[in-house]
């Protein structure tokens, strides 16, 4: 079930009725109903694999009740390892499985060996990279002893499963939403009309922004061939902008979703695309996966704490990772090793905290300075975008190769998104207003109520005049 589906507009009025007017009201029949809502809506992409999440579950349920138990420390090594085996061993099979056999028929094959590497398609279950990530900082937190287990199932799972962020995230941790679950919750009129209003917000950028773009970007990366190297730029642009409205409103909406049920979700998105440089990008962009592999990955490698030289290390290591985590294809490989890159110099020359401010701090407009410092990073992130977004290598290649051609002065293939640019416009110019807040729409500054409510109409038409049914998340593919 898409956020972005006449089945969602009836699923969840009907859970929010139901949740807000139970007979009993106490949290653990509020539990209850959430986790039946949570597994019916993931079901209704593939019920067949509400197996593989239930087990999953119920391992990381059982591993962190048995670390905790466990007298010894090896008794609770061997569980921390049996989990995370486990747990990572559905995520290759799922995920990896086919683009290793594919890339290791390929090997053979460029020294001159004949390799056979037809199989079966394996269906990526969704959610299955956020879910295990779920799970796996669960037992994590547990074997440090940052956290003890709970001993309740429903309010376990509901955790791992909670349907706002089941497929595509936020990442959470046990320690931030866990004890949410836990505790009893009553209606709040403010926060759930707050919610409402991120929803909106993240409506418009997914199907305003994000699909409108996606019309024009997706025929250009499919053939980049046949396009001239300014046509090519612009597409580039417009992948940009889509994957930007695509996941940041994927988020506002399972936030929005989330607080009308009394939960706060982690934020995902400070508006990355105000960033000065990589660093602070990436302190903004996709924020829980990024904090996930620091406290997870980067911290046990030795993170800073050993020298310039396994401090860089770490960080490619953090990030080629990072890149191989969103999808079985050398692209990704390459893009999270570019970003690695594009760090390093920052962090040789202990200048990557050197923009933890905010922008424009008691100003309406950047400096010139600020302006260029985002413009340059906007530029290199849209780089990275091109190998993310390419199909293959190949392709890549051929992308960039056509950007570096004499076509690039000519004047790009362009008709009928004029409309499409204004509403771009206005996006970025309100985050820009509203870039102190949690999200964008939080304290619109329209005093009137007629010019505010105004708004809300304005960016609820322009979602049903441009809805186009099927359009799935980026993200859904990872």
């Amino acid at each position: 079930m898409l956020f972005n589906s006449i089945e969602f507009a009836l699923f969840l009025p009907i859970v929010f009725i139901l949740y807000w007017l139970l007979p009993k009201k106490t949290v653990k029949y509020q539990n209850i109903l959430l986790l039946v809502a949570s597994y019916f809506f993931y079901g209704c992409w593939d019920w067949r694999f509400l197996g593989l999440l239930v087990f999953s579950t119920l391992l990381d349920f059982y591993s962190g009740l048995q670390i905790h138990n466990s007298k010894s420390q090896g008794g609770r090594k061997r569980w921390l390892i049996a989990s995370v085996t486990i747990n990572l061993g559905f995520l290759a099979y799922f995920k990896y499985f086919g683009f290793f056999v594919e890339s290791f028929a390929e090997l053979l094959s460029s020294n001159g060996l004949q390799a056979y590497s037809n199989m079966l398609d394996i269906i990526l279950p969704i959610g299955i990279s956020f879910y295990t990530f779920h799970g796996l900082s669960y037992v994590f937190d547990i074997y440090r002893r940052k956290i003890k287990p709970t001993t309740n199932f429903i309010d376990y799972a509901l955790f791992v499963s909670f349907f706002p962020l089941l497929v595509a995230g936020p990442i959470e941790r046990a320690t931030h939403l866990l004890p949410q679950v836990e505790r009893p919750r009553s209606f709040e009129y403010c926060k759930a009309v707050d919610g409402l209003r991120q929803m909106l917000w993240g409506f418009f950028k997914k199907v305003v922004i994000a699909d409108g773009c996606a019309a024009y970007a997706s025929p250009i990366f499919s053939d980049p061939g046949n396009y001239s190297g300014s046509t090519l730029v612009v597409g580039a642009l417009f992948f940009a902008f889509q994957i930007y409205g695509d996941f940041s409103g994927y988020s506002d909406i399972a936030l929005g979703t989330a607080r009308l049920f009394g939960f706060e979700l982690l934020k995902n998105f400070n508006f990355p695309y105000f960033s000065r440089d990589i660093a602070e990008f990436w302190r903004r962009w996709h924020i829980s996966l990024s904090s996930w592999f620091k406290d997870y990955l980067y911290y046990p490698l030795g993170g800073s704490r050993f020298g310039k030289l396994k401090t860089i290390r770490n960080t490619m290591i953090i990030f080629t990772v990072s890149g191989f985590w969103h999808g079985a294809n050398w692209t990704f490989v390459v893009w999270g090793i570019y970003h690695g890159l594009l760090f390093l110099p920052l962090l040789i020359f202990d200048k990557n905290r050197k923009n933890v401010g905010p922008e424009a701090a008691g100003r309406l407009l950047p400096t010139i300075r600020e302006a260029f410092q985002m413009i340059v990073t906007f530029t290199l992130v849209t780089i990275g975008w091109i190998l993310f977004r390419a199909e293959n290598i190949t392709k890549a290649g051929q992308y960039f190769g056509g950007i570096a051609s004499k076509s690039l002065f000519s004047l790009p293939l362009y008709s009928g998104y004029q409309a499409l640019i204004l509403f771009i416009v206005l996006m970025f110019g309100i985050e820009w207003l509203e870039r102190r807040s949690n999200h964008a729409l939080e304290r619109l500054r329209l005093r009137y109520f007629v010019v505010r409510w105004g708004m809300y109409l304005l960016l609820l038409m322009l979602c049903l005049a441009n809805y186009r049914q099927n359009q799935e998340f980026i993200y859904f593919q990872f």
